[in-house]
């Protein structure tokens, strides 16, 4: 059985620092932005307009995935559903290919086969702002007001394009193994219970395999 960790997060919560060092103490593969680089790569289109439609800022159309790759509803937007066909694939090989982390994209959904480890990742507003703050470009700077309007419009965009791979509400707690809110806590101090709470699932679920 493989170790695949997916991770689900609000935008400032600290999911994509959790998943790094969820990967580097597991010894295996990391992906996120490396995702959207081998769609855009694949689909022959720019990579800021796969992350546009990954974001749901780009008008997108319900999918259905199963065993098999399907689409109803076909849009009349050909390069929508060759991003989808792409990420489809990419999820799949890096599944294939051994233990990993993967964060964002819906992997919990595409890869529910392989049956992850799926992990939400939240936080209060001050919480989000304040890791934000931290990890602003050089020159950029919101107001508090402008920059929760941000990150309510990027969690937005994530819940409706969630929606199109599945009924279950995003952060609702059904649609996950676990659910950590870094209010206030370091990532860092986090690791070892995520960790370890991990592989006590993981290993139940092989022993459930062997009966």
């Amino acid at each position: 059985m493989r170790r695949i960790i997916t991770i689900s997060r609000e935008f400032g919560s600290g999911g994509r620092e959790l998943g790094k060092r969820l990967a580097e103490r597991m010894g295996v593969a990391y992906y996120d932005n490396e995702i959207v680089t081998a769609i855009a790569q694949k689909s022959g289109l720019a990579q800021s307009y796969v992350q546009g439609v990954m974001e749901n800022r780009i008008q997108s159309y319900p999918i259905h995935y199963g065993r098999t790759f399907s689409l109803y509803s076909l849009p009349n937007n050909e390069n929508q559903i060759h991003i989808f066909a792409a990420q489809h694939e990419i999820l799949q090989e890096m599944a294939q290919k051994d233990d990993c982390v993967i964060v964002g994209r819906c992997a919990d959904i595409i890869l529910k086969d392989y049956r992850p480890f799926n992990l939400f990742v939240y936080a209060d507003m001050p919480s989000k702002m304040e890791r934000c703050r931290q990890r602003e470009p050089e020159g950029e700077h919101y107001s508090d007001k402008e920059l929760e309007k941000k990150i309510r419009q990027v969690d937005s965009g994530r819940a409706r394009y969630r929606r199109l791979f599945t009924s279950v509400k995003w952060g609702s707690r059904e649609g996950y193994h676990l659910c950590v809110n870094t209010s206030g806590i370091p990532i860092k101090d986090l690791v070892e219970v995520v960790y370890d709470y991990s592989q006590v699932w993981f290993a139940h679920q092989t022993e459930g395999g062997n009966k």
